[in-house]
């Protein structure tokens, strides 16, 4: 059997032919004068939430805000919070508990925000309430201006367009360093942080926390359960148990299998997961494939992996619980226009995008992707009696699946129990996998030493710069900049109306969740798209439309590594390089991009949308 070989450009010293490019684009960036427009977003995000709240404390309270009670101030701030998470209705503002304004580092004791939250019940009607937050929402978007700000707000906003203009420049170097691998990517995700901590948007003791979140520490603790797989043989078992069925088990039949059984889960259930589950699989595949006459396919290996890391993608839109950016838009929706989609109704809209891509990404993989080994069954014998050998199972495959049921277990149910108030702390499901490979640890199923020499460290810390990139380009207001600038500038051509506006919005969020989380993405591009939407389409089945065909656009992270989660777990196995991405992901994208419009033009429009009218 070959042994795995390391991942594709650890080996590489740095390319300056190739790395001074970026370089000198990074520089050029920030030399260059703000556009107008990037410094009204910097007055946006820098000034908007003081003036925000200001008008809102003076209109409720007839008060500005130092003159103003704790218990005014919070409920001010409360309201300007759910302004900017698109929550624009009364009735979300009274699911707000003590949790969420923590949460959301809102200052308040239980006194003061229980007085606050009884005070807009009690005083403002729905209608009062929704009427304040568009005239706050106005003024945050359209009234403030730069030359009609104070000296410190002046401040604020050069150093809110400075933060920009980092970003944009940041955005160029990683995007240009991740396609050619100039340099290697984890010190790529490590110049990520010195670029913010040396153009001083980031203070250095922040920085530290940026590099870390929930999904850096699933993909941590995902890679070290299955290291404990692999070394217990439960992955053999698993692998067996999975495809011995299969009359022909030829490479092509495999990895249908992983998008009919990946790809419908991953809109009920989190795609990381799926990916960590299936990784040990696709990995032992190939190995136990390999032969004397074929030491060596790489092809298989890439088609392996990367058909795992796809299915993952397509499934998420199929249902409001695939992902947060379906929850958004449903939430902009709601809150902006009034319109509910329900669960279920979401499914039936959005669940044949999967039918439809299930086949023509299987499709389209196996053609790119050549392999010279066109039959598993070789590798289903090898599994057969390397199983036969270990004999029954043992205490420690035992305890390695008792302990990753229990980790499934509590990635499907941690947010249901949270809310439930079964749980007092909200977990997380990264806590959940480190916590599993910890009790590997504590059962001895496996020791440090095999984490130490298992686990790809680098896609770990590659992942947690990719989080850290893209909270700076949503924070910073980056990606809010790019989504406004492309809107603009695109809406004399006829694009802002219709299906071509659809279309502009699908692109554009597309792209951008390339470059950051799926959720950011279609909160940077939502409300800017809904918007025009309602201007020109008001009352109509396009509202809706949009909604979703947003939320479905943010799930097409399909060219870059740091896309998605599945696509950095999937590049740990060693085989895939970042071109590989872009082999098969390029062709997706622009495939998924159709398909969409078709389901939009042909069956979302001749199903409608309730009673609304046609667009």
């Amino acid at each position: 059997m070959a042994e795995k070989k390391k991942a594709t450009g650890y080996d590489k010293y740095v390319n300056w032919k190739l790395l001074i490019i970026p370089v000198i684009l990074f520089f050029l960036i920030l030399i260059l004068p703000a556009p107008k427009s990037m410094q009204k977003v910097g007055v946006q995000y820098q000034v908007g939430t003081q003036a925000v709240v200001g008008m809102i404390t003076e209109d409720l309270f007839k008060t500005n805000p130092s003159d103003a009670e704790q218990w005014q101030l919070i409920a001010a701030e409360m309201m300007e919070r759910n302004l900017r998470m698109g929550a624009l209705s009364k009735v979300r503002f009274e699911k707000r508990n003590l949790k969420w304004a923590k949460k959301y580092k809102i200052t308040s004791d239980k006194k003061n925000f229980e007085r606050a939250s009884s005070w807009v019940k009690e005083n403002l009607t729905a209608d009062a309430y929704s009427a304040l937050m568009k005239r706050a929402f106005d003024l945050r978007m359209t009234q403030l201006d730069y030359e009609g700000l104070n000296a410190s707000q002046k401040k604020a906003a050069d150093t809110g367009t400075w933060r920009i203009k980092v970003s944009i420049a940041m955005m160029v170097f990683v995007v240009f360093c991740f396609l050619t691998e100039c340099m290697p990517l984890p010190g790529v995700a490590f110049m990520i942080g010195m670029i913010l901590v040396f153009t001083g948007v980031v203070k250095t003791g922040t920085i530290t926390q940026l590099y870390w979140s929930d999904a850096a520490w699933f993909i941590m603790g995902s890679l070290m359960f299955a290291t404990a797989f692999v070394k217990t043989g439960v992955d053999k078992r698993l692998c067996l148990m999975m495809f011995k069925k299969l009359a022909t088990p030829n490479v092509k039949w495999i990895t249908l299998i992983f998008f009919l059984v990946i790809t419908p889960l991953a809109a009920f259930i989190s795609d990381h997961a799926l990916a960590a589950m299936f990784l040990p699989i696709g990995m032992l595949l190939y190995q136990n494939s390999l032969t004397d006459e074929i030491p060596e396919d790489k092809e298989l290996a890439k088609l392996l992996m990367i058909a795992i890391a796809m299915a993952c993608n397509i499934g998420g839109p199929g249902a409001p619980s695939g992902g947060a950016r379906n929850v958004i838009m449903i939430s902009y929706l709601n809150d902006m226009f009034r319109f509910d989609i329900g669960y279920f109704q979401w499914v039936t809209y959005c669940f044949p995008f999967l039918f439809v891509m299930i086949p023509l990404t299987w499709l389209l993989i196996n053609m790119r992707f050549k392999p010279r080994i066109k039959s598993l069954a070789p590798a289903m014998g090898h599994l057969e009696s390397e199983i036969g050998k270990m004999g029954k199972w043992n205490s420690k495959q035992i305890w390695a699946v008792i302990i990753f049921v229990v980790m499934v277990f509590g990635w499907f149910t941690e947010k249901a129990f949270y809310n439930a108030g079964i749980y007092p702390v909200r977990l997380g499901i990264g806590s959940i996998a480190v916590a599993g490979a910890v009790a590997y640890l504590l059962a001895g199923v496996v020791n440090w030493r095999d984490y130490q020499e298992r686990v790809d460290w680098g896609v770990v810390w590659l992942y947690a710069g990719a989080i850290c990139f893209g909270r700076m380009l949503d924070s910073s207001g980056a990606a809010y900049w790019l989504a406004r600038s492309v809107v603009d500038a695109l809406a004399p051509l006829g694009m802002d109306k219709g299906l071509p506006l659809m279309l502009t919005s699908n692109g554009l969020t597309a792209v951008l969740t390339n470059l950051m989380a799926d959720g950011p993405a279609a909160a940077a591009v939502g409300p800017i798209t809904l918007n025009m939407a309602g201007l020109v389409h008001p009352g109509t089945t396009y509202l809706p439309f949009m909604a979703m065909s947003t939320a479905i656009a943010s799930s097409f992270a399909y060219c870059l590594i740091i896309g998605t989660p599945p696509n950095a777990i999937v590049y740990a196995s060693g085989y895939l390089e970042p071109k590989d991405y872009l082999r098969v992901g390029i062709p997706v994208w622009v495939l998924a991009n159709v398909v969409l419009i078709l389901l939009t033009a042909v069956y979302w429009g001749v199903r409608g949308f309730g009673d609304l009218p046609g667009f």
